[in-house]
């Protein structure tokens, strides 16, 4: 178990926004994090990387694996808006140990190009970021996330603002990622992709109960009828879980 969510709580101004949630990640899971405006996803998501504290109950991490090793993909993220920067230089900017030492390691620039190679952006290495399509920027970002990465991905909703077209390639660079071994979990607004994607599913909800479970187990849930149709029978997802094209 590589995260496990016991019960928590959490408020936020005052007022709970998640209360008594349960929910555990494994190491490999593609884990979607859906829901209403409000219900606490980000709140969640800032509790998980340790930058907010639970009202009550218990957030633990497997004892062999160090928050450190966390890479993660913000909604925003002030990197794309500052000073000129080539994406070379973004993406060694992840690295754990350069707080340490003001040199990169020979060890830490060929990782850095193996991030970029990753995420197909090798070829735009030396180009300024500022010069990069709003997808290309938001790729380097998770390469970036990658160089800090010890097998955890967290982001927050990372295609926001993104047209269809570098949204797909990012959600397919994702799955990529996750399906070479290492550990996802996504704040998403676009259930149908993460029924797609996930292999969990977290459904924090103002209305209804909240759901965890696999994305088959969604698709027969209340909470998943509601959001999806009756009996899960939403065509577009029924093609994805078979592998179909969209």
């Amino acid at each position: 178990m590589l995260i496990r969510c016991e019960n928590i709580t959490v408020s936020y101004n005052s007022r709970i926004v998640i209360d008594n949630l349960s929910f555990s990640v494994d190491s490999g899971d593609y884990l979607c994090i859906v829901g209403d405006n409000g219900a606490g996803k980000s709140t969640l998501i800032k509790c998980i990387l340790g930058l907010k504290s639970l009202a009550s109950g218990t957030l633990t991490f497997d004892p062999h694996f160090s928050k450190k090793g966390i890479g993660y993909v913000p909604q925003t993220n002030e990197t794309e808006k500052g000073f000129p920067a080539t994406v070379r230089e973004v993406v060694l900017s992840g690295c754990v140990s350069h707080s340490v030492s003001p040199f990169y390691s020979k060890e830490e620039k060929k990782r850095a190009d193996e991030c970029l190679d990753e995420v197909g952006l090798s070829d735009v290495a030396k180009t300024n970021l500022l010069a990069l399509s709003g997808g290309q920027k938001k790729r380097v970002m998770l390469a970036r996330a990658l160089m800090a990465s010890d097998g955890l991905l967290i982001m927050d909703e990372p295609v926001a603002s993104l047209d269809p077209i570098a949204t797909r390639e990012f959600y397919d660079k994702v799955k990529s990622i996750n399906d070479e071994g290492t550990t996802v979990i996504m704040v998403s607004h676009d259930i149908h992709t993460a029924v797609h994607n996930a292999t969990h599913i977290l459904h924090l909800s103002n209305r209804l109960p909240n759901f965890f479970g696999t994305k088959e187990e969604y698709l027969k849930s209340d909470i998943g009828h509601t959001y999806l149709g009756k009996d899960g029978d939403c065509a577009q997802c029924h093609q994805h879980i078979h592998g179909l094209a969209l």
